[in-house]
């Protein structure tokens, strides 16, 4: 079965990241075909709601799958893995149609770039939000999502989030404003549907205008940051990390 599902339902394209046994964790082929859904998105003028979900109800996205690090070797790999995630984390941005993330369980790491690339985040209470990167891999995040994450939760929380590898939960990431709507698990499936209808029923350029204006702001003076994503994807504390990681021992930070 594929690992990400891609379904036209009437008006709403249905993006179903699909390897429950891992999570959901991302493959590269995932990323891509997350853009590829982008794409298809803006393409089909039928299509007026894009809704991203998880498979298997314990995980939107608990982040990039791990191995795939094994192979990079210097910073220059840290570099153009931010670089790919960018891509693909502003095409989805720049959605025409609405975008809707249905968050269930862990929504971790890249889960959480994705879902914060969305306009709307509905989540269960027990769904927990973050990237605890600093406690795991000692790898960092792109300027771009960087951003992303002061955008919606301003520099107090994130560097909370961050610093202190902290987990938010449904309700934490409801409080913060970053979920705007939070469901039982019973209800999930009654109050997405009425969020669907309701974005369905609206004007599709004001809702347009609102999305791009929004971006627009949170874009205009982005810096770069790859010589940020260099030194650390690039340092011996990342490269023991990662296989320390897959063998689940633990690791001495060293800071170089």
């Amino acid at each position: 079965m594929s690992e990400l599902l891609v379904t036209a339902d009437g008006p709403v394209l249905r993006v179903v990241f699909n390897r429950p046994a891992q999570h959901n964790a991302l493959t590269w082929g995932m990323w891509d075909g997350l853009y590829d859904a982008c794409e298809r998105a803006d393409a089909d003028p039928e299509i007026k709601l894009l809704v991203l979900s998880g498979a298997g109800g314990r995980a939107f996205v608990a982040g990039t799958d791990i191995s795939q690090f094994a192979s990079f070797t210097d910073g220059d790999d840290g570099v153009a893995y931010e670089r790919k995630v960018q891509r693909i984390i502003d095409r989805l941005e720049r959605v025409k149609v609405p975008t809707l993330a249905v968050v269930q369980g862990y929504c971790v790491g890249g889960g959480l770039v994705v879902a914060a690339a969305c306009d709307l985040r509905l989540a269960v209470p027990g769904a927990r939000f973050g990237a605890p990167i600093a406690k795991t891999l000692g790898n960092c995040l792109s300027m771009n999502t960087y951003s992303l994450l002061v955008h919606h939760l301003g520099p107090a929380r994130t560097l909370d989030l961050l610093l202190r590898a902290r987990m938010y939960t449904g309700e934490e990431a409801h409080a913060a404003g970053f979920v705007a709507e939070l469901a039982t698990p019973d209800d999930l499936a009654t109050r997405q549907a009425e969020m669907e209808s309701r974005l369905l029923s609206h004007a599709p350029l004001s809702m347009w205008a609102a999305k791009e204006a929004v971006r627009r702001l949170r874009t205009a003076n982005l810096p770069d940051g790859d010589d940020i994503v260099s030194a650390v994807f690039g340092s011996t504390d990342f490269h023991t990390a990662v296989p320390a990681f897959l063998a689940k021992t633990q690791v001495t930070w060293q800071g170089h």
